[in-house]
């Protein structure tokens, strides 16, 4: 695909509570995992300039289905169910997390992971499970480590610089990259949207 993609274009495809009921497995998405409290479905939104296209609540784990968004008719991004955090029944955190495994395992046109994580919290177990499963699968990676604006740009740069270092002495045989993003201040979305092209072009 040579053309850029206009990620204003988005538009919200479907939900599915399981990999069964996903839109047919073709053409090329990239998903959005973490934490409950990461602030993806507001990373989808600042990245589409849609305020309201990812449903978003001050309640961690909201997003409890696997959310499509499509950008054209062969590329899409997906807003996965948060974990880790969710205050909900076991067994339904439990089926939750059996789908989303289910959807990362066996998903083909599954191109890469942008994976968030709050900036002043990064690489908690759940983050590096997720890290780990990237690596043995092959599968690319670009952290984002959100509410940067919770931080002045030192310690900001910092953390990122850290958590780069600490991906390297793991030895990760997945392509790895991280930066630093804000919703609130919209801070790094050029750099987000410089990756998912890449990735979608490939």
């Amino acid at each position: 695909m040579s053309d850029l993609l206009d990620f204003a274009s988005a538009r919200f495809l479907q939900s599915a509570p399981s990999l069964t009921q996903c839109p047919p497995d073709t053409g090329s998405e990239v998903a959005f995992a973490g934490r409950s409290n990461a602030g993806k479905s507001s990373a989808i939104n600042v990245l589409t300039r849609q305020g309201k296209l990812a449903r978003t609540s001050k309640t961690p784990g909201r997003t409890q289905l696997i959310n499509f968004f499509s950008l054209t008719d062969s590329c899409r991004l997906v807003d996965l169910p948060g974990y880790g955090y969710a205050k909900v029944p076991k067994a339904m955190k439990q089926r939750w997390d059996q789908h989303l495994a289910e959807y990362l395992q066996q998903r083909q046109s599954l191109k890469g992971l942008i994976l968030l994580m709050d900036i002043r919290h990064p690489l908690q177990e759940f983050d590096q499970q997720m890290v780990y499963w990237a690596a043995e699968n092959f599968m690319p990676v670009h952290i984002l480590l959100t509410k940067a604006d919770k931080l002045k740009r030192g310690p900001a740069l910092n953390t990122v610089q850290k958590v780069e270092r600490q991906l390297q002495n793991q030895a990760s045989e997945a392509a790895v990259t991280v930066q630093a993003f804000s919703s609130l201040k919209r801070s790094g979305v050029e750099a987000l949207e410089e990756v998912l092209q890449g990735w979608f072009s490939a």
